[in-house]
């Protein structure tokens, strides 16, 4: 028995010391599943409402976080720091010019800016209140020997700011870095203090160094001087020149090396919220402009893949687990849910960005510092003479069946190109029949001359697409921006294949085309030649005396016999009100076709005006000659102006008329044209006229215009978006009769 009883015992104590295991070891697997659980839940929780692509975003977000600890609390650190307030400091001595108080203010902002972590910004006062004073005040007022300061500028801006360096900050020592001779200032820049060059010429020197330039058939590569020296301080004028990120204008300015950067515009965001990265980019502001790996600390400014590689050059982890912090955060936030949810968290950071680099100030909001007179719009509008309404209608006529049967087939977007040609000859018939039935041949139809294949004028600052046709660098962006804010710089698409892209309005081929590249030169002497590097065949070039000849349409028409237009006897009727009610007033007259401006000046040749002239073709001495002439001389009261070459960057104040010759459905384009006058410097009151005929397509694009000015004005954040693009709705309404 007490065998049996111990036995039963012994069982019983392993038993209990089974039971004693399972109790010792049960809680440490429970504890690690419910913590397991307790994470899974919280998780769930988190994302159970969100929808399969906010929970990946959800997840990329805490993957950045663990790998990078930096962007933990990134936005609170910016919240924090919020905008720089600029204080209306003294007048700097060696300025000559009595600056404005908010001025003074800018400069005393900008000031502070470099002295914080950002070390630059965007001054993005609107145009016309003096940025370049403001800069050359800062450059004055900081100078030390042997830091130079590199300034980039659009080449019809490159001579009125030497002047103006040497007319407010005569101290500062000035090279124009530009032309052939280039390369024999180059000892000189790092003993100036400024040097000016242009956007071609950046690019230029950093094609050619990354690349190359073809000498007797081999590529060789030349050291860029604007990308060896360490410059003081960069700044770029009109900076939304580079705002395609992947040009090459954009990656010249990105590799330079400075201490400082500067982007002074008008218009910083002219098409989408994306084309401020670039800007972005060149600040190499931090975070924000960096690439992070989610899966390890790998990070950098530059992105580290190859040309059909797929994985990093650092970490090696693939380019899918790489993400651009600016696109991530709020780029693709707002494309994805506009002014909603992540999309107006997305805005709220990019409020939080612009307060930390910005200032703009606009002519309202410092009237009283500015004193500028009234600018007062309006339109007149005139009918078609019988023989113009015949022509018109007939035309109107076949254009609108062609759109009609895109219509009715549901390829309108697809034969873009198409229709946009239909409507630049309507809006050409509105100036004048002639500009049609005389216009020039096609580049592709012409051995000796080249012609815009958008405006059949001869292109100003023309440049070429992969499939060999040319084109105005203004009429090309025109076009693309109107097709629907496309990135422009290397835009590649088919018409056939796709209704979301142009075409090629020649050939109709796939458009690939970059609008940062260098503009095809004309020979200065000696026998043709090809662009062989441009465009790789030949595309024969006359010399220019002859291209002088041939360009104007007056010397392909007979002009004893030939009969003006309603469009230009309306604007010959305005001057001569204005000149008899007070002879010294001065107006511009913009338009976007050279060829009319051909024929309005040959007008008021006839009518007795004294006429200035700016058109793409001039080299940068030849600009600044003649609007030196307009500017100086009581006899020129009217300056053409096309508004391809001089829509921007001119300070024109002498005039204070303004006269628009055919509207363009982007109202920003003809703002820019105002500002040329009513800025800083003008004592007169400013008028704007725009001549519109009605029942044509000019009275529906001025309606068209006020529809996406209203729009663009409601927009959250000012995306011009809107502005540029003319939808499939916008079309329709343009060929209505």
């Amino acid at each position: 028995m007490e065998g049996g009883i111990k036995e039963e015992k012994r069982h019983e104590d392993k038993e209990e010391d089974v039971n004693v295991d399972i109790q010792i070891s049960a809680p440490v697997e429970k504890k690690g599943v419910r913590r397991a659980r307790t994470k899974q839940k919280k998780q769930d929780e988190a994302t159970k409402n969100m929808t399969t692509r906010e929970k990946r975003r959800y997840n990329t977000v805490k993957q950045l976080h663990e790998s990078h600890e930096v962007l933990r609390d990134i936005w609170d650190v910016v919240e924090k720091k919020g905008r720089i307030e600029g204080e209306m400091i003294a007048q700097p001595k060696d300025i000559v010019m009595q600056l404005l108080p908010f001025q003074l203010e800018g400069l005393d902002w900008m000031t502070k800016q470099e002295q914080s972590p950002v070390k630059g910004g965007v001054l993005a006062d609107e145009m016309g209140m003096g940025k370049t004073i403001q800069t050359v005040s800062l450059l004055s007022t900081t100078r030390q020997d042997g830091q130079p300061t590199l300034v980039i500028v659009p080449t019809v801006a490159l001579i009125q700011w030497k002047n103006e360096i040497q007319l407010y900050a005569p101290s500062l020592k000035v090279v124009m870095y530009y032309g052939t001779d280039r390369n024999k200032k180059s000892k000189e820049l790092e003993s100036k203090d400024v040097v000016l060059t242009t956007y071609a010429v950046l690019e230029s020197c950093f094609r050619k160094q990354n690349y190359g330039v073809r000498r007797r058939g081999t590529m060789v590569k030349e050291q860029s001087m604007l990308h060896t020296i360490n410059w003081h301080r960069v700044i770029l004028d009109e900076a939304h020149n580079i705002k395609d990120r992947t040009s090459n204008t954009a990656r010249a300015s990105f590799a330079l090396k400075a201490t400082y950067r500067w982007c002074l515009s008008g218009t910083p965001l002219q098409n989408r919220v994306g084309e401020l990265y670039s800007l972005i980019r060149f600040l190499q502001l931090k975070p924000f402009s960096m690439y992070f790996c989610i899966k390890c600390e790998c990070k950098s400014i530059k992105w580290n893949f190859a040309y059909n590689e797929y994985h990093c050059q650092v970490c090696k982890h693939s380019s899918h687990q790489h993400v651009c912090f600016w696109n991530f955060e709020v780029l693709k936030p707002i494309q994805e849910y506009g002014a909603s949810g992540l999309g107006l968290d997305a805005f709220r950071k990019l409020n939080l960005i612009i307060d930390l680099i910005m200032l703009r100030r606009t002519k309202v909001e410092r009237a009283a510092d500015l004193g500028l007179p009234p600018k007062i719009v309006t339109i007149r509008r005139d009918r078609f003479s019988p023989e113009e309404l015949d022509f018109y209608t007939s035309l109107f006529s076949n254009s609108r069946r062609s759109f009609d049967t895109y219509a009715s087939h549901g390829t309108v977007l697809n034969n873009y190109a198409n229709i946009f040609e239909l409507i630049t000859k309507m809006r050409l018939a509105v100036n004048h029949p002639d500009l049609l039935t005389h216009k020039l041949a096609s580049s592709g139809e012409s051995s000796d001359l080249l012609v815009c294949s958008i405006c059949h004028c001869e292109p100003e600052d023309p440049i070429a697409s992969k499939c060999k046709h040319v084109y105005c660098r203004v009429c090309v962006s025109q076009y693309l921006e109107s097709y629907g804010g496309s990135q422009p710089s290397s835009t590649t698409t088919s018409t056939s294949t796709s209704a979301g892209t142009p075409s090629c309005t020649m050939c109709f081929a796939v458009l690939t085309i970059d609008l940062t590249q260098p503009p095809i030169e004309y020979v200065q002497a000696g026998p043709l030649r090809s662009l062989e590097n441009s465009l790789g065949e030949d595309i024969m070039i006359t010399t220019p005396d002859t291209m002088v000849y041939k360009r104007s349409i007056v010397n392909r028409i007979n002009m004893a016999t030939w009969r003006s237009s309603t469009k230009i006897e309306a604007l010959v009727e305005e001057l001569q009100a204005l000149r008899r009610s007070d002879c010294t007033i001065k107006s511009l007259v913009f338009s976007q076709f050279v060829n009319f401006l051909d024929l309005v000046q040959w007008r008021l040749n006839r009518a007795g005006f004294s006429v200035c002239r700016l058109d793409g073709h001039m080299s940068p001495s030849q600009r600044d000659a003649v609007i030196r002439t307009f500017m100086t001389k009581p006899q020129y009261t009217v300056f053409l102006v096309s508004l391809k070459a001089g829509g921007v960057a001119l300070n024109l104040t002498e005039a204070s008329h303004v006269f628009i010759c055919d509207p363009w459905w982007n109202p920003a384009v003809e703002d820019q044209a105002m500002d040329r006058i009513h800025r800083l410097g003008q004592r007169r009151p400013i008028r704007t006229t725009k001549l519109i005929v009605e029942n044509s397509i000019e009275s529906r694009i001025v309606v068209l215009q006020e529809k996406k000015r209203d729009l663009f004005m409601s927009t959250i954040g000012k995306d011009t978006t809107a502005l540029s693009r003319l939808s499939e709705e916008d079309m329709e309404y343009l060929f209505t009769s």
